[in-house]
């Protein structure tokens, strides 16, 4: 049997229990939609930045929206690769915009939790892998993963270039990270990562590194550097347009001080739900990160997680998007997993059907009640 079939064939199981999930989340979903009146389909794929997305595979670039409050969005805040793959998706096949961003983010989310999967089983073994997939897909946010949105779609880049990482497939790491690099911003998380391995590969063998080495540290930048700088020229700024872009959306990155003000407004005043969601969700990930460094995991995960933790908490703009934003940062669930699998069995099923429980009315509370943007 092949070795990538033979891997597919153990993480099977692990797929089956993932697919269960989001399934049962998206039920939940159209049960309450069609209640309300509402489209499960137009919930899932226009929704919030999910309509940008469609736009831009449409139409292109060039879309701004001038707010009486002085606020200006531009649709070049928007990496292209998601967007790219729409648009192919709707040249080749007669589905609409919005059916063809759920097939890349179904068909991503999936391949996201076979490579979650194989970091899992490289660090932990086959039980602990499959909890590890289970978990992220019931986390409270996890209805993201079924949305066409990007977050599924880098996971997938992220997990198997980490696993190319662990395994010393350096041209693939870079690779995959240069795509992950044009699917999101954060993107560039994946890129330390790389970077982060080839210079303790080239510490180790003091700088008499194999060439792929060197090539996989060539590579991995170029998707990340290339669409902010693309978007630079395009406003006249080669270095700072697209954070100019960034800071019309009111996201910037401030050390944490923008956030540690929204929390004492959540703290003080009556907020929405979806914001304390959102702080408590964000407290958890920080938790979670601890509990991963005291593990000493391998330098790529802690890499990876920590540029994802740093980006989401020191960050302002959009706070309640804050637990979305880790949604990729999946080695933090690594604890949990390892936890449930030494736990009693009769502890570890309570505990995944109260995740379970959570996840699913939070996914239906998000989309069809709550105020904010996901």
């Amino acid at each position: 049997m092949p070795r990538w079939r033979a891997g597919l064939h153990r993480a099977a199981p692990a797929l089956g229990l993932f697919a269960a999930a989001r399934l049962l989340g998206m039920s939940a979903l159209a049960l309450w939609a069609w209640h309300v009146g509402r489209s499960p389909r137009a919930l899932l794929a226009t929704s919030w930045d999910s309509d940008w997305y469609i736009r831009i595979a449409a139409h292109g670039y060039g879309r701004t929206l001038h707010w009486p409050d002085g606020a200006v969005q531009s649709d070049l805040a928007f990496f292209p690769l998601y967007p790219g793959l729409v648009r192919a998706l709707t040249t080749l096949l007669p589905i609409a915009g919005g059916t063809a961003g759920l097939v890349v983010s179904w068909t991503s989310a999936g391949v996201a939790a076979w490579g979650i999967y194989a970091v899992g089983e490289r660090l932990h073994g086959r039980p602990t892998a499959t909890l590890l997939v289970l978990l992220w897909g019931l986390l409270p946010h996890s209805i993201v993963v079924s949305m066409a949105y990007t977050e599924p779609l880098l996971t997938a880049f992220a997990a198997w270039s980490l696993y190319a990482l662990l395994t010393r497939r350096w041209i693939w790491a870079g690779v995959l990270a240069l795509l992950a690099g044009l699917a999101r911003p954060n993107g560039i998380a994946v890129v330390a990562a790389v970077l982060a391995t080839v210079a303790l590969e080239l510490w180790r063998r003091r700088g008499r590194a194999d060439r792929r080495v060197w090539a996989a540290a060539g590579i991995a930048p170029l998707g990340w550097a290339g669409y902010v700088l693309w978007v630079g020229v395009r406003r006249g700024d080669p270095l700072g347009g697209y954070f100019a872009v960034q800071d019309g959306w009111t996201s910037r990155f401030d050390f944490g001080i923008g956030a540690l003000k929204f929390v004492r407004t959540i703290l003080t005043r009556p907020m929405d739900l979806g914001f304390t969601m959102a702080m408590v969700l964000t407290a958890a990930g920080v938790l979670l990160f601890v509990l991963l460094a005291l593990e000493r995991p391998p330098l790529p995960l802690f890499v990876y997680t920590a540029v994802l933790v740093v980006i989401t908490v020191g960050g302002s703009g959009f706070f309640e998007s804050k637990p979305r934003f880790l949604l990729p940062a999946f080695p933090l669930l690594l604890p949990l997993a390892c936890a449930l699998r030494r736990a009693r069995p009769r502890a570890a099923v309570t505990v995944t059907a109260a995740l379970a429980g959570l996840s699913f009315c939070y996914g239906v509370y998000v989309l069809t009640l709550a105020p904010m943007a996901l």
